[in-house]
């Protein structure tokens, strides 16, 4: 008869020290914190986890955080799918989470007096556990120090705050202005005076980072009523990049409901507005700390070029990290600010990667491509892959694009997420960086998400055919 094997021993990584002395640090500048949050993110991007005692929480740095390895792969509803038989199917069994140096910070907002963490999951043998999205992303960062090259990264996330009614068929609704007692409804793309009138949510905001130790460097209205943008500073270290845009979507959802409201970072919570994107900036460092996209000429060097090749040739690939749902779609539309092809060009808004402008040492590209909605994990990971892969087969993205290009749809790129899906599963390039089986698993998680939600008969589909 087949046993089944003992669990190994645990074996507590080397970086768990580290995590440690920022912990009691932490707890030194906090006495009065009451509880801990030791927390995963998983492959929706929802922050999961165990809610400690904090005479308990230091046996995190010990033992580590048991927990179902299943808890990386739930859909956006927090269902356990079992992609591959990963859950029901294996018996679910635990892996164990260990602290992440640098990421432990005071929580803001509502709840107990806390202090929260993030873990990674390890395998027996330290290597992360498959489906991981944070290290999906370390995956991808290790091929550039490979190069002796430092990818330097900033992301801006747009979202929209929504009353918290919404209107008979469940839809949301914009906010109220608090100063006419109207229901909000004109575009004011970068008006100072929107952010004015709502003043105490971008005050909560500013409170919560400063609490939470996020680099945030500047916020704007943009194009369409109760739609904001903050951006966060650019930095070195990509993988601390990803957690600040993990955690900035906690604190502006906390920023939200303490003013009165609700925030969304669905892609497109209306048919008829702008939608919400993850822009993500990037430039590579050499190890002298040179920018390689700069060779002090104003159209940048040819490694800036390769680059948005790598960009443009994996873009087909990366489509379902970009987009994860049906909804992220909806955003990919002529004059909405998101990309509807390949295309880059210098300034220009209409393209997918376009270069800022900039002086030479801050030359970058922006990729305009993910949905907020997008896992920021995966998002970025996706962007190194490609640019990696540009540096390294030298591709030749084309002529920089002059004028509006969001009417010239590629039919090269997947604009579904049953197209996109398939176009992940097939894909030959982009799951070396993510991890074969971390490429699967997200793939499989999503296919099932997507079935799932297409069991669901919607008001207007009994409007139409009923």
């Amino acid at each position: 008869m087949n046993q089944a094997s003992p669990p190994p021993a645990f074996a507590r990584p080397a970086f768990v020290e580290e995590a440690k002395s920022a912990f009691a640090a932490a707890l030194a500048a906090h006495p009065d914190v009451e509880c801990v949050d030791a927390l995963i993110v998983d492959i929706a991007g929802t922050l999961r986890g165990k809610r400690l005692p904090v005479a308990e929480a230091g046996r995190l740095f010990v033992t580590g955080m048991q927990l179902p390895r299943s808890v990386y792969l739930m859909d956006v509803k927090g269902e356990m799918v079992n992609p591959f038989g990963r859950g029901f199917g294996d018996g679910d069994p635990d892996g164990t989470a260990w602290p992440v140096p640098g990421t432990v910070a005071r929580v803001w907002g509502e709840g107990p007096r806390r202090l929260q963490l993030l873990t990674t999951m390890r395998n027996d043998d330290g290597t992360p556990t498959a489906g991981e999205p944070r290290a999906a992303l370390e995956r991808a960062l290790a091929r550039f120090a490979d190069l002796r090259l430092t990818p330097v990264v900033a992301l801006e996330l747009e979202f929209y705050l929504i009353d918290r009614a919404r209107d008979a068929n469940g839809a949301p609704q914009p906010l109220i202005d608090p100063r006419t007692g109207l229901r909000e409804k004109d575009n004011a793309v970068y008006a100072i005076a929107d952010l004015d009138r709502y003043r105490a949510f971008h005050a909560a905001l500013n409170e919560a980072a400063r609490v939470q130790n996020l680099p945030v460097s500047a916020a704007s209205s943009e194009y369409a009523p109760g739609q904001f943008e903050i951006n966060l500073h650019h930095q070195p270290d990509a993988l601390r990049a990803a957690d600040h845009g993990v955690f900035l979507k906690q604190v502006v959802r906390a920023a939200a409901v303490a003013s009165g409201f609700e925030a969304t970072f669905m892609a497109k919570p209306y048919p008829d507005r702008i939608g919400s994107g993850l822009h993500i900036h990037a430039s590579i460092l050499d190890a002298s700390g040179r920018n390689v996209f700069d060779d002090g000429t104003p159209q940048g060097s040819d490694a800036l070029r390769h680059a948005v090749g790598g960009l443009q040739a994996l873009m087909p690939e990366s489509m379902a990290l970009f987009a994860p749902s049906v909804n992220s779609y909806r955003r990919f539309q002529p004059d909405m600010f998101a990309p509807v092809n390949r295309r880059w060009g210098y300034n220009n808004r209409s393209a997918g990667m376009r270069v800022p402008l900039s002086p030479g040492e801050a030359r970058r590209i922006e990729h305009r491509a993910a949905g907020a909605d997008a896992n920021p994990y995966f998002a970025l990971a996706a962007v190194l892959a490609g640019l990696h892969h540009g540096l390294v087969d030298r591709i030749d993205p084309g002529p920089p694009a002059a004028g509006n290009v969001s009417g010239e749809p590629d039919l090269a790129l997947p604009f579904t997420i049953d197209e996109a899906l398939v176009r992940l599963k097939e894909a030959r390039i982009l799951p070396s960086y993510l991890g074969e089986e971390t490429a699967a698993l997200y793939g499989e998680t999503k296919r099932l998400e997507t079935a799932r939600f297409r069991k669901l008969i919607s008001p207007a589909e009994y409007d139409w055919y009923l």
